[in-house]
């Protein structure tokens, strides 16, 4: 349980920091690198946005890689507990089966009570 929880994080964070770099990407390349002159002179604009893609695709690459991991240390419970649906499908009828009605059963007959009873008169 405890994998699944990081892993979880993990993929939140890494979410979480793909969509600051995209909104911070200009769909000409200006994006990061016209709003600071000093790392547009140090790095050049075209470097600041060739890091951009390259860390929006790796992001993309780390929450796909991140995602198939989450479902592989999904929590299964120990117990053999199903669920309404299983329950459902397990319990269901046959719908093409003939159904069967219930039928009398002969039972005996009691026997005559006995003994000082008096019968009634008519």
């Amino acid at each position: 349980m405890g994998i699944y929880i990081f892993v979880s994080v993990l993929i939140i964070i890494a979410c979480v920091i793909q969509v600051m770099i995209v909104l911070v990407q200009n769909s000409k390349g200006g994006g990061l690198a016209a709003n600071f002159t000093s790392a547009g002179q140090s790095m050049g604009i075209r470097k600041t946005a060739d890091f951009l893609e390259k860390s929006t695709w790796t992001l993309a690459a780390a929450i796909l890689i991140l995602c198939v991991v989450a479902t592989a240390t999904i929590p299964r419970g120990a117990t053999t507990e199903r669920s309404r649906i299983e329950n459902s499908i397990q319990n269901a009828v046959d719908p093409s089966a003939i159904p069967t009605l219930p039928t009398a059963v002969p039972t005996e007959t009691p026997a005559p009570p006995s003994g000082n009873q008096q019968q009634p008169q008519n």
